[in-house]
C-alpha cells in the first residue's frame, strides 16, 4: 500500500531564553489603549497559570525566518537521509515572512521556500518551493498537501518546514506578547510501498472559518496609546479564539479519527499546536468527551509550551522532532503507534492528520 511516510525530521530551538519576570517592567495597556489596572507582577502570575509558559526562545539578531527554517530543514533531511537535490516540493508554511530585527516590514519576496532552497543549496529545477499562508496549522496544512500531491502522482518526495519569528511582531504593550516565540521545525515525507496496515497518514481534515471568526487573530496597532498608529502588531481576541477553539477542534480530530478507520482507544499520542495550556488540554478533554470518556488516558498529549512558548507553526513539528529523539521526558513513539496532529489559528483554520509510525 502506497502512503505519505515521514522518513526524517528536524527542529531549531533559538537559544536566547526569554523568562516570564524579563516581563515584570513592562506597562501593559488594554485594546482600548488604557493602563491595566494590575502591578506587572499579578499579570504576569495569572498568565502562567492560564498559558502554562514560564519561559519562551527567541532567536539571534543576525537570524531570520528563512535561516531558522534552513537549519530545521537541513537536519530533517540528515536525519531521512534523502538526498536534497532528490527532494519534489519545499512546502514552507509561516505567516510574516522575514522581518529584519528592529524593523518593521515584512519580506516574502522571494519566498521563503525560495530562500530555503536556495540555503540548502539545491540546484535541481524540478524541485518546487512555495509558501503556505494557513495560519497556525500552516505545517499540519504542509502535510495535507504533500500527500495529495503524492496521490496525484504530480510528486515523491518533500520537505514540509514550519517557521516563524513572532518576537519580532509583538505588541510588548499587551500582555498577549508574553505568548509568542520563535522556532522552526521540518520533516522530510516520501510516497512509498509500506504494507499492509503500513506506516503513514491514514486521514485528515481542514476547515477554515471565516465569517463572524475572520478577525479572532488579525494584525493592528500598538495598545500604548503613545505609539505610532502606522505601525501593526499581531493581536488576538484571546477569549473568542479559546471558545473557537473548544468547539471546533475536538469535533475536526474526532472527523479525521472517523476518515481514518481508527478508534479512540488505538491512539497512542496526540501532537496538538502549542498555543496555550489551558486550551489544549480543554480540547484534548473535549475531544475523549466526544467519546463518553471523561479523562483523556495518561501521558497522551506531549507539550513544550511551558518552556518554548507558543512559536505558532513551528509548534507541532518540533514537538514531533523532540518526541522522536527522547526528548519530551515520559513521551516516546514507536512502529505501529497511531498519532494525530492537530491545530488551530487565523483564518480561523482547523486540521487535522491521523498518521501510523
Amino acid at each position: 500500500m502506497l502512503r505519505t511516510v515521514i522518513t526524517g525530521t528536524g527542529s531549531y530551538i533559538p537559544p536566547f531564553v526569554q523568562s516570564n519576570q524579563a516581563f515584570a517592567k513592562h506597562l501593559f495597556y488594554t485594546e482600548e489603549q488604557e493602563p491595566l489596572n494590575k502591578s506587572p507582577e499579578e499579570i504576569i502570575e495569572k498568565f502562567k497559570q492560564i498559558t502554562g509558559i514560564a519561559e519562551r526562545r527567541y532567536t539571534t539578531n543576525e537570524l531570520n525566518t528563512s535561516d531558522i527554517g534552513a537549519i530545521a530543514a537541513k537536519r530533517a533531511l540528515e536525519n531521512s537521509g534523502a538526498d536534497p537535490e532528490h527532494i519534489d516540493q519545499i512546502i514552507v508554511a509561516h505567516n510574516f515572512g522575514n522581518v529584519v530585527k528592529n524593523t518593521i516590514q515584512t519580506d516574502a519576496v522571494p519566498s521563503l521556500a525560495s530562500r530555503i532552497k536556495h540555503a540548502l543549496g539545491i540546484s535541481n529545477p524540478d524541485c518546487v518551493a512555495y509558501d503556505v499562508l494557513f495560519g497556525c496549522p500552516g505545517w499540519v496544512q504542509g502535510l495535507i498537501q504533500a500527500d495529495a500531491f503524492f496521490k496525484a502522482g504530480i510528486a515523491k518526495k518533500a520537505l514540509i518546514v514550519g517557521t516563524e519569528t513572532l518576537s519580532r511582531v509583538i505588541d510588548m504593550y499587551d500582555r498577549d506578547s508574553m505568548i509568542f516565540s520563535d522556532g522552526a521545525g521540518a520533516c522530510v515525507v516520501e510516497f512509498k510501498e509500506t504494507g499492509d496496515p503500513g506506516t503513514g497518514i491514514l486521514g485528515m481534515t481542514a476547515q477554515t472559518y471565516s465569517i463572524q471568526e475572520v478577525e479572532y487573530i488579525n494584525m493592528g496597532m500598538a495598545f500604548n496609546p503613545e505609539s505610532d498608529p502606522r505601525i501593526r502588531y499581531i493581536k488576538m481576541k484571546g477569549r473568542k479564539v479559546y471558545e473557537f477553539a473548544i468547539k471546533h477542534v475536538p469535533a475536526a480530530m474526532k472527523d479525521c479519527l472517523e476518515k481514518s478507520n481508527v478508534s479512540i482507544d488505538q491512539l497512542k499520542k496526540i501532537f496538538i499546536h502549542q498555543a496555550n495550556e489551558k486550551m489544549d488540554q480543554g480540547i484534548i478533554n473535549r475531544l475523549f468527551q466526544l467519546y463518553g470518556i471523561m479523562e483523556p488516558p495518561e501521558n497522551i498529549m506531549p507539550m513544550s509550551i511551558h518552556w518554548l512558548g507558543n512559536s505558532s507553526v513551528a509548534t507541532v513539528p518540533t514537538l514531533l522532532d523532540m518526541v522522536r529523539n527522547n526528548k519530551i521526558e515520559n513521551h516516546s513513539i514507536k512502529e505501529g503507534d497511531i498519532i494525530l496532529f492537530a491545530s488551530v489559528g487565523a483564518g480561523m483554520n482547523v486540521n487535522a492528520v491521523c498518521y501510523r509510525c
